[in-house]
């Protein structure tokens, strides 16, 4: 019976986005009882315009929540770092409702029900996510899973995926040595199934079998595996396995040949024509947003630099298939930051800063005219950051692969920085090239979106600017 409970890590996301917007749903027409207790005429008179204001009402608050990463798989906070992100997204929820309702009059809700909605849903998804949290990191609720692999390659998996939110969603109940590969892990944790793979598995309730030994000619119980997979156990490759539950690719599990044949890295021209229009509309409609934000950017750095300083810098970087472009920012350090012609990776409390650069730094609004990038074709909104060529150069002798990441556009924002913070080294440059690789390999419309409206958070906390 629990069995039917054992969903992956995403399943649990995409039923605790439903069971939020349902309870949302009904946090507007508990509102509605509230704010007219014991007026039954009005009540009646208010539902029947209130089912697709409702559900705008819903839908917005679970944008806000998804900007500020509160349905991340791996989200790292307490519950004081989770109870603040979503009054956060509350606020932001109940403005942009606001100003919804400024422009679009007819969808208006109401002041005394909006606010009743608001303090009702806060409590009752937090109440909610109280109980959803506890209930997916049961052990009695998560997936079964065994590594058929017992060498350095397991080790590594457990190591990158020892936190327990890494581990939301599974259990590994052990690890099973294959073959001659050397034992690395301790020895409470090793299995030896005993009889026919298929029953043993059944009798520990297993539900997927990982496959991954450090010698891929090891002798593998292929038709006892191919029985499990006939019968309802899932068979996942090692490499598949991380990059599912993790969100990256990692390079050194295996060969990484393994990505030529696997899927993803689609190219089509249909994809490639969506992401360009989903560039073209993005970009305009923060353009015609943010353009008062620019002109103070602009007006500031003037006042601070005085005339006949550039307010704009001009910087080559490396775009798709290696071509070289003008990356376009606002400029946020003295004009004589690299007068030795050295580049060199911007540091924490970076001297070359200047003061209106800190704060523009800060809040992004440095990268705000790199929006003509996007427009002129250079850049997309979501892709791997565009490096420098003197950097690009030295990575692509250094790191295995990194040319890859060369094969989309890069984006202004993408999945390393949701994931990774600021990096300033070659251990920080491989670590991003994992989720560069994961978002090159499945990037589409919705991935897109969603990295979009996760930058949000990236944005009001500051994480990875320096």
């Amino acid at each position: 019976m629990y069995g039917l409970f054992r969903f992956r890590a995403l399943h649990w996301q995409l039923l605790l986005v439903s069971v939020e917007f349902v309870l949302l749903l009904a946090s507007v027409y508990a509102a509605v009882v509230l704010r007219y207790l014991g007026d039954a005429g009005a009540q009646d008179a208010f539902r029947q315009a209130l089912h697709w204001r409702g559900l705008l009402v819903a839908a917005m608050l679970i944008v806000s929540m998804t900007a500020l990463g509160l349905y991340q798989i791996h989200l790292r906070a307490g519950w004081l770092g989770r109870l603040s992100r979503q009054g956060v997204a509350f606020l932001l929820g109940g403005i942009a409702l606001t100003v919804v309702y400024y422009m679009a009059p007819p969808a208006y809700l109401g002041r005394g029900v909006l606010g009743i909605t608001l303090v009702v849903g806060y409590v009752v998804v937090a109440l909610w996510r109280a109980a959803f949290l506890e209930f997916v990191d049961a052990d009695l609720f998560k997936r079964r899973v065994v590594m058929f692999g017992a060498g350095e390659c397991a080790v590594e998996v457990s190591h990158k995926m020892r936190r327990r939110t890494d581990q939301r969603g599974f259990k590994v109940l052990g690890y099973v040595p294959v073959g001659t590969d050397p034992v690395s892990i301790s020895a409470p944790l090793l299995l030896h199934p005993d009889g026919a793979l298929y029953e043993w598995a059944a009798r520990f309730g297993v539900d997927e079998i990982v496959v991954g030994p450090d010698d891929r000619r090891s002798t593998l119980p292929v038709d006892a595996l191919l029985e499990c997979k006939q019968r309802g156990v899932a068979v996942t490759e090692l490499t598949e396995f991380f990059e599912r539950e993790a969100g990256r690719i990692k390079m050194d599990l295996t060969n990484p040949s393994w990505l030529v044949f696997s899927d993803g890295f689609n190219s089509s021209p249909v994809r490639r024509t969506i992401k360009r229009a989903f560039d073209v509309v993005v970009a305009a409609l923060v353009l015609l947003v943010a353009w008062p934000l620019m002109l103070l950017t602009a007006l500031a750095i003037r006042l601070e630099s005085g005339r006949g300083v550039p307010i704009l810098y001009h910087q080559e970087r490396v775009g798709e298939n290696g071509e070289l472009f003008s990356l376009i920012k606002f400029r946020s350090m003295c004009i004589d930051a690299e007068r030795d012609g050295v580049a060199r990776w911007a540091s924490k409390n970076d001297g070359r800063v200047t003061r209106v650069g800190h704060f523009i730094r800060n809040a992004r609004l440095d990268e705000l005219p790199q929006l003509w990038n996007v427009l002129r074709g250079d850049m997309s909104i979501i892709g791997p950051r565009p490096e420098r060529p003197q950097f690009v150069a030295d990575f692509n002798t250094r790191i295995c692969y990194y040319r890859l990441r060369h094969c989309v556009k890069p984006g202004l924002t993408g999945w390393a920085q949701l994931r990774y913070p600021y990096g300033s080294s070659l251990e920080d440059a491989e670590q991003k090239l994992n989720f560069d690789l994961f978002y090159v390999k499945n990037h589409n419309l919705v991935f897109d979106l969603a990295i979009l409206v996760q930058t949000v958070e990236v944005v009001l906390f500051g994480r990875g600017a320096r």
